[in-house]
């Protein structure tokens, strides 16, 4: 139970931000496709892509989203983007206490979690909704870009790559990552999987394994060399 609220909070709120207007794609022979021509009254063929004897169709109700436009009450949809606009903003405010706060030196941040070197303030901790938890002691630890880094606790070493495959995760060392401090330093992983490329366009499917490229990468951090080394 506690894992299904916690992607209800995580996700749910984003529904509130998309778009219910989907593109909706189905594949009908071409004899089917003029039948369908005929009765779209309401020009929402947006696409039409040729497979052999088949055709891939994409298709959107413009009717739909032009009453939207025109904000006329025809149409009731079911988000609002102040309300997800809202909820990422102020959990940014709620955030940055952690991250502009002197008491202590910052190494890493996600979403809801920080990575200090020393504890923190006891009023912010609590089982209760909306404080901090204390997951990990660490002895060691290597941050490289946003959800890559390794923790070194006194039981075990926890290592977290994104879109890594759990057998190819198991297989990198912490001497690995260490070899990614070094500037312009990347390492390859093979995923030990076969990834399907599509391509709708010819009608075809290639199959090619799947290489995972690590390194660090600057996006949201500014990272500081010291003699070619990340510090």
């Amino acid at each position: 139970m506690n894992y299904i609220a916690k992607i209800l909070m995580n996700s749910l709120y984003g529904r509130f931000g998309m778009v219910d207007n989907f593109i909706i794609s189905q594949i009908m022979n071409k004899e089917d496709y003029d039948k369908f021509e005929k009765l779209d009254k309401n020009n929402s063929i947006i696409d039409v892509i040729d497979l052999d004897d088949n055709l891939l169709v994409q298709t959107k109700n413009q009717k739909v989203e032009l009453d939207t436009l025109l904000d006329n009450s025809s149409e009731i949809h079911n988000i609002n983007i102040a309300i997800a606009a809202a909820i990422t903003g102020y959990a940014r405010i709620h955030m940055s206490q952690f991250k502009n706060n002197k008491d202590y030196n910052l190494y890493y941040s996600d979403t809801d979690s920080i990575y200090i070197d020393t504890p923190l303030n006891e009023t912010f901790i609590s089982e209760k909704l909306g404080f901090m938890k204390l997951e990990y002691v660490c002895k060691d630890a290597i941050f490289l870009s946003p959800k890559v880094y390794s923790l070194i606790t006194e039981n075990e070493i926890r290592i977290k790559i994104k879109g890594l495959s759990s057998k190819a995760l198991n297989e990198i060392t912490i001497d690995d990552l260490k070899e990614l401090l070094i500037k312009d330093s990347k390492f390859e992983a093979n995923q030990e999987r076969e990834k399907w490329y599509k391509d709708i366009s010819s009608g075809n499917i290639s199959i090619k394994e799947q290489i995972y490229t690590l390194k660090v990468t600057g996006n949201k951090i500014k990272f500081i060399y010291k003699n070619e080394k990340l510090t």
